[in-house]
């Protein structure tokens, strides 16, 4: 488990963009658990859509990205510093099956798939309430800013 205090030591995101508030579970090296508490006081449902707020579809991405994050610094034993940087590769099979909306729990489950010269390939699944409603293959490196 790591509390939210735990994500910002590892996480360079701040709000609005941080988007992992727990880890539930986390094996290194296989995968992790965590959660997203879903907000009308999310920025984003200004404008997406005012009449019928919705989750961007980006943005369940990212939050898988973020967890995969963790499980990648767990996995490896490091905490990031000022000169690290966790970029996204690839994005493969995204699918969006059903609309999140405010009051929504998302619980993402990432598994590594593969590790190889510095590039991790994840399998995500985001659910609310047991029902599937985002997954895909993501690609993430790290590098060493000059």
């Amino acid at each position: 488990m790591m509390d939210i205090h735990q994500i910002l030591k590892l996480l360079p995101h701040r709000y609005p963009i941080l988007l992992v508030d727990r880890v539930l579970e986390i094996d290194p090296g296989k995968k992790i658990k965590a959660l997203k508490n879903v907000t009308m006081n999310e920025p984003f449902f200004m404008g997406h859509f005012p009449h019928h707020p919705v989750m961007p579809g980006v943005l369940m991405i990212e939050a898988m990205a973020q967890a995969a994050a963790l499980l990648s610094f767990s996995t490896l034993g490091v905490a990031p510093d000022d000169k690290t940087i966790y970029y996204f590769a690839g994005i493969d099979g995204a699918r969006f099956k059903r609309p999140v909306e405010p009051g929504d729990q998302l619980i993402m489950d990432v598994e590594v798939l593969r590790m190889k010269a510095g590039i991790f390939k994840f399998k995500g699944v985001t659910r609310v309430d047991d029902k599937i409603v985002c997954e895909a293959e993501l690609m993430c490196t790290m590098r060493t800013l000059p």
